[in-house]
């Protein structure tokens, strides 16, 4: 556990092994709160009985060539709260909840969370989403911003999620007056979908999870993402109302089975009347 330090390193090689642990017991194979300059590098985290590795209103937090395998409930990969400037390379994650999550304000941690890059990495979620940003924050003030991330040469093996308010393989769900803005997902290659979908875009009020709905959700681009695998349930982009909105999103040479999907593409991305300025280039123009 890293608790108000800075200047630390963890390295490997190492295994943390937690499967004796009681599923309730909440151990974390990693925990890095109130901290800066932290560097966690070369472990492998075996089946904690929660996050494989959490970061709480933390700055200047370095992941680097880390596996984590989780099989229980709630046992995320990496779950950020409230922190800034992360940067999360060569990572192998298959886990039992949502692979790496990003979210403002939780529990004892508060604050915006941006400035983070995570790339080069395979994910794989047995539940949830592998890559999913937005749910929580300070919901009984003004809610947080949640901006400045970057998801760059990811490969998705799979995502498999039964209930369909979790569906989506590359998630924004804007919950808790959070703001979500300026989100770039890059060279991302999606191998399977078993349930769910390929993006969720959505402004959200969830009565699991947010008691208030998000402030909206702006600026996010697509360059380069593939998906390869059997039939799926359209992706959506949905604002709440005319308020909190999705607006701009574009799309850059998006492809689902080798077909570069466009504007025409009604039945492959649903859009609701609050979100607008969604746009569809067939060709990279780098």
């Amino acid at each position: 556990m890293c608790e108000g330090v800075e200047d630390v390193t963890i390295r490997g090689r190492g295994v943390i092994y937690l499967a004796d642990f009681h599923r309730f017991s909440a151990f974390r194979g990693v925990r890095i709160v109130f901290s800066q300059r932290v560097n966690v590098e070369g472990i492998t985290v075996i089946d904690p009985p929660h996050y494989s590795v959490f970061i709480g209103q933390s700055a200047k937090i370095s992941i680097n060539n880390l596996k984590s395998f989780s099989t229980r409930g709630w046992s995320d990969g990496i779950d950020i709260m409230a922190s800034s400037d992360i940067d999360i390379r060569d990572v192998f994650m298959r886990n039992s909840d949502n692979c790496i999550a990003i979210y403002g304000s939780r529990w004892d941690f508060y604050g915006d969370s941006r400035n983070i890059s995570v790339r080069d990495s395979i994910l794989w979620a047995d539940v949830a989403h592998p890559l999913m940003i937005g749910t929580h924050g300070d919901h009984q003030h003004d809610g947080d911003l949640i901006e400045n991330i970057v998801f760059g040469n990811i490969d998705i093996l799979e995502h498999h999620e039964p209930q369909e308010n979790y569906w989506g393989a590359l998630a924004i769900n804007a919950g808790d007056r959070n703001m979500v803005r300026n989100i770039l997902y890059s060279d991302i290659r999606v191998e399977r979908i078993e349930q769910g979908q390929l993006l969720d875009l959505r402004v959200v009020m969830n009565k699991d999870y947010n008691p208030e709905p998000g402030s909206g959700i702006e600026n996010i681009t697509f360059r380069n993402v593939r998906y390869d695998g059997a039939d799926i349930q359209p992706s959506r982009i949905y604002g709440y109302d005319g308020k909190r909105g999705v607006d701009g999103v574009s799309f850059i040479n998006l492809q689902i089975n080798g077909e570069v999907i466009g504007e025409a593409h009604t039945d492959r991305i649903l859009i609701n009347e609050y979100a607008r300025n969604i746009v569809f280039v067939s060709e990279d123009p780098r």
